[in-house]
């Protein structure tokens, strides 16, 4: 499969936009990645373009379906019954505009999912749950509305989201293709009460604070010269999404929200991560396997250590609260803390909000139905309703502060911290090679955080480097 897409890419590359060699090499690096975890993407592939052709001639055997909006929601219950509300609504507010809801097609990941539709030419109209990071791709390959060509969007999107989070979203043409939805803001759970009985500083921590809590807190419970007990634990898997759950939230707060990309002299994008803040996360985390704080084995293959005693503190975000409070044992006392930050830090602490945001596909007929649509999805209404059944948070300004959502975080003092967290956190960067570069990080995260074989500076200067020749300085 990889060899037949280069060979589609350079037998094409003369007749197709510098956005559509994206997709298709896009298609390459995911085929090469599945490839090296062993599994068969190429089955997983036909079976999605015989689906795709069975779709396709559903459209079109049936001319009055292909007039009916249609929006694709994650497979996901909270939301799944999120969509069925508010399309049943519209049904009822809008019977000129008819439009059907559906979960997105199941498969190894959404981004493959979409990916096929795209070059399938089978996209919905709506698609809500859109990672940030993959939307400048998407835009770049002219696949996407630009929401600010369509009426009342602009005057939306400015009473919505502040202007840092407006600069985030607008992509290199100018133009926006995403609608702000949902953001899950990383911050570190602690169990108060395993903690509390060390001495020493407590939450929030600094990174020696930290660490000294780790080396309290180490166990061989069963003498067996194993460690068994924790500071905490976090994917060390080399995949690049994994970055975005423990490097970037740290790199995030100790930068005060720095990008990891800067426009250079000629106006391309290159690597601005190699200073003092990513070195130190590096730093940070070799110390705490290094020092067999934190586990190097896949303890998510097991019962959640959380509730298990076997770590004391994880990175997550906001849906673990509701997880803890239904499986956790009646003496686990648990509290969220802004990330671990560098010594003498002053000032905000960011991390990373983690953004799922809503797009509307060029093959849509009717643009601004499909936006009229969306805004019911992201009033306050809406965003309440996705608190409700989700615990996830809308992306909008003043949340923690605005009246409307205050009785809700009141029933919900465990959401709290994270609502207040929202106004400081920050999605990627705009970059259609995003994933490429964060699969950059990870290769010399595995090489120095996990493995010890390079310092901390060498590993994020041969990271810069690389970065820099993928984005052709």
């Amino acid at each position: 499969m990889g060899i037949l897409l280069r060979k589609v890419i350079r037998s094409r590359s003369r007749f197709m936009t510098t956005g559509n060699r994206r997709l298709l090499s896009r298609m390459f690096y995911l085929d090469t990645w599945r490839l090296f975890v062993g599994l068969c993407f190429h089955t997983m592939l036909k079976c999605l373009f015989l689906l795709l052709l069975c779709i396709t001639s559903c459209q079109h055997d049936d001319t009055s379906q292909s007039r009916t909006l249609t929006f694709w929601c994650s497979n996901n219950a909270g939301e799944i019954t999120f969509a069925r509300e508010f399309t049943e609504r519209w049904q009822r507010s809008r019977p000129d505009k008819p439009l059907r809801y559906q979960p997105i097609p199941e498969g190894q990941s959404s981004e493959e999912i979409i990916l096929a539709s795209v070059v399938g030419k089978t996209t919905p109209d709506i698609y809500a749950n859109m990672w940030q990071g993959n939307v400048e791709m998407y835009a770049k390959a002219k696949v996407l509305v630009p929401l600010d060509t369509l009426k009342g969007f602009r005057e939306f999107i400015t009473a919505r989201c502040d202007s840092a989070i407006i600069r985030e979203i607008t992509s290199s043409d100018g133009h926006i293709y995403q609608v702000p939805w949902k953001v899950n803001p990383f911050l570190l759970v602690c169990n108060t009460r395993v903690l509390g009985a060390l001495k020493g500083e407590g939450p929030p921590y600094t990174y020696s604070t930290y660490i000294d809590a780790g080396r309290q807190l180490k166990r061989d419970h069963d003498g067996d010269g194993y460690v068994n007990q924790w500071l905490g634990y976090t994917e060390v898997k080399a995949i690049w999404y994994q970055r975005l759950f423990n490097f970037y939230p740290l790199y995030l707060a100790a930068s005060k929200g720095a990008p990891l990309l800067t426009k250079g002299s000629r106006g391309r994008q290159r690597a601005a991560f190699n200073n003092k803040y990513a070195v130190e996360v590096f730093r940070f985390l070799q110390t705490l396997y290094k020092e067999n704080y934190f586990a190097k084995e896949r303890l998510s293959a097991t019962r959640d250590p959380f509730l298990a005693g076997r770590i004391a503190t994880q990175f997550t975000g906001p849906y673990t609260v509701e997880f803890l409070n239904k499986y956790k044992d009646p003496d686990l006392e648990y509290a969220s803390f802004p990330m671990p930050v560098p010594d003498g830090h002053t000032g905000p602490v960011y991390t990373y909000g983690d953004p799922k945001n809503i797009v509307i596909f060029n093959t849509c007929r009717d643009p601004q139905a499909a936006w009229e649509f969306v805004r019911t999805l992201v009033d306050e209404p809406g965003d309440l309703r996705l608190l409700e059944l989700t615990n996830q948070f809308p992306s909008r300004i003043n949340l923690d502060t605005n009246p409307y959502f205050a009785s809700f975080l009141t029933k919900h003092p465990g959401l709290q911290p994270f609502a207040k967290q929202t106004e400081y956190i920050k999605g990627v960067d705009n970059s259609e090679v995003i994933v490429e570069i964060f699969d950059i990080i990870s290769q010399e995260y595995e090489a120095c955080v996990i493995f010890n074989k390079k310092t901390p500076e060498s590993a994020i200067a041969d990271a810069a480097k690389a970065v820099d020749v993928l984005l052709g300085n």
